[in-house]
């Protein structure tokens, strides 16, 4: 089993024309830099001209290098309020972590937390607002908490008669693959019937949200989405900032729509080091020939699981990486690991958002038998996303 995962990884090291993207080696210009809508100020001010101002928003919504916060309050919006998310405001708290209300040292502005007690905007936090902006990068999967945190924003704007406003940023991960969720297994990690990699950007998501009446009794919300400019799905994208404290570079985002998986099981994502997600391991796989250990470090994983234990599994920090969710790992790993019985955790179906891939992967099936399995979700999934879709 060893030897079928060395070749594995092996075979994921060889040439991969698919993989070659035309626009990672385009020389930027004028005419094709990717304009984000945070960029977009003429669009974007007028819109808040007069309003009282909310943002949904963490370390990500930068305008350059200036955070939205203080390039809005610069050119006089009256922002009131932000509202903050899994990971903090700041992005440094731990994923699960619980983020309190407080105010932000730099510019005076009461945070209110979406991820602890309270996950949706309440009426009161929302009566002296007239109008949400949401702008926080995303990678483009399912379980990824930032679009949940949109969906109750937009449940709330919706019953409140407040508008809501996406800045669109472009999707890493812009392709369309794994299993739909579901519905039995809805939860804040996956929250609408979609794949694990939904191929759409935040705003193309939201109007998905509003167009299949996901907000539930008949309600919509007043979206507005500010399209990103000169960027289409198959585009390369490199996030000039890490979206969470464990996703710090491209290779993270790459492989996190298939190692995140492995959140589902024993084994260690490799929290706990500077390369999370690319590296996958647990202390009982003793003849796999990779080792780490995982360590708290601050600003990314306080207590990883396994702390200080050595860790035996596989390294995917140079590997390259498919644009499609790849089961060989899982599969692999499965296979090397001595106690099956003790392999998943019951977070695993609501990561994957079926309970047949855990079963499929114990009845020994390939990973092509497995995929095939998801084609016809997909399929249905995929003539939906084409109303949606605001970029080619």
């Amino acid at each position: 089993m060893i030897r079928a995962l060395l070749i594995v990884l092996a075979l994921s090291c060889s040439d991969n024309p698919k993989q070659v993207h035309p626009d990672k080696q385009r020389e930027a210009t004028p005419e094709n830099e990717i304009i984000v809508g945070a960029q977009q100020l003429d669009v974007l001010l007028p819109k808040l001209a007069s309003q009282r101002v909310a943002l949904l928003v963490n370390h990500t919504a930068l305008v350059g290098k200036t955070h939205i916060a203080d390039t809005l309050l610069k050119r006089h919006v009256n922002l009131v309020k932000i509202f903050v998310p899994e990971h903090g405001f700041r992005g440094t708290a731990d994923a699960g972590e619980e983020i309190k209300d407080g105010t932000d040292t730099k510019t005076g502005l009461p945070l209110v937390s979406l991820y602890g007690a309270n996950k949706k905007a309440t009426p009161q936090q929302l009566a002296d607002v007239d109008i949400v902006v949401f702008d926080i990068q995303d990678v483009g999967t399912r379980f990824f908490t930032y679009v949940s945190s949109m969906h109750y924003m937009m449940e709330a704007c919706a019953e409140n008669n407040k508008k809501l406003i996406v800045l669109d940023r472009p999707n890493p991960n812009g392709y369309v693959d794994g299993p739909v969720l579901q519905p039995e297994l809805k939860s804040f990690v996956g929250m609408h019937p979609v794949p694990i990699a939904h191929g759409l950007t935040v705003g193309e998501l939201a109007r998905m949200i509003n167009g299949e009446g996901w907000l539930g009794e008949n309600k919509t919300c007043n979206l507005e989405v500010i399209p990103v400019k000169n960027w289409k799905h198959d585009d390369f994208y490199s996030v000039p900032v890490r979206p969470s404290p464990n996703l710090p570079d491209d290779q993270s985002i790459k492989l996190y729509p298939s190692t995140c998986l492995f959140e589902g099981t024993v084994l260690s994502v490799g929290r706990g080091t500077k390369t999370p997600f690319q590296v996958i391991g647990h202390p009982d796989l003793k003849e796999m020939p990779f080792q780490f250990t995982p360590v708290g470090i601050a600003g990314m994983s306080k207590n990883p699981p396994h702390e200080n234990k050595v860790c035996y599994g596989i390294d995917l920090r140079n590997v390259p990486v498919k644009r499609q969710i790849d089961l060989s790992y899982l599969i692999s790993l499965y296979g090397e690991f001595p106690d099956k019985e003790k392999f998943f955790i019951s977070y695993f179906d609501k990561l994957a958002g079926t309970t047949r891939l855990r079963e499929q992967i114990k009845q020994g099936l390939d990973e092509a038998t497995i995929r095939q399995s998801w084609q016809e979700g997909l399929n249905r999934y995929k003539e939906i996303r084409k109303k949606y879709l605001l970029y080619p």
